[in-house]
């Protein structure tokens, strides 16, 4: 190996740890989440990077539907590169320790709401979906608002809006559907 440089450790090491843990210890709720999961298991062990968007196999990203505190409504954004109503979410960052702080990091910076609460039991699903960068393998979670929470539109939204969960269908593809039907159980 003269003249090689051997690569260090990914930055984001301990959130590559924590997403294996996560995924490891949590429960799929049927056979094609439990196939998401294992997917995702796959992909950490094959990618040292896949916590990174660096990673063009794919990486794992961390998102958060947004639940008001009468459990009546959620706050979907209109996305400002992808045109759609999606849960907030995005890219893990290497100063993310968890996956759990990532999805409530981007919930909070995407909707201006401070002192979001995930809710408890860790994610609510997988969902593997191809974006302009790469696949994403999202881990989903839901975060709850404050009776004072006051949205704001951020730079990568278009609009946010509180929606009731009757008329999600109406607005947003069939993941986002899944997400707000697995929180509203």
């Amino acid at each position: 190996m003269t003249g090689q440089q051997v690569p260090g450790p990914y930055a984001g090491a301990g959130l590559h740890q924590d997403a294996v843990r996560v995924l490891t210890q949590w429960r799929a709720p049927d056979t094609g989440q439990e196939r998401l999961r294992q997917s995702y298991l796959e992909h950490l062990a094959a990618h040292p990077d896949a916590m990174a968007r660096s990673c063009t196999a794919g990486h794992l990203t961390a998102s958060a539907l947004v639940v008001d505190p009468e459990r009546e409504r959620v706050l979907l954004t209109l996305h400002r590169k992808l045109r759609m109503w999606l849960q907030t979410g995005g890219h893990c960052e290497p100063s993310d320790a968890t996956l759990g702080e990532a999805a409530l990091r981007e919930a909070t910076e995407e909707s201006g709401i401070p002192g979001l609460a995930l809710l408890p039991g860790g994610p609510m699903r997988l969902d593997r979906h191809r974006t302009p960068c790469a696949w994403h393998l999202d881990v989903q979670y839901a975060a709850l608002a404050s009776q004072d929470a006051v949205e704001a539109v951020s730079e990568e939204s278009l609009d946010l809006r509180w929606f009731p969960w009757d008329e999600v269908d109406r607005v947003a593809d069939g993941s986002v559907v899944r997400l707000v039907e697995s929180v509203r159980v």
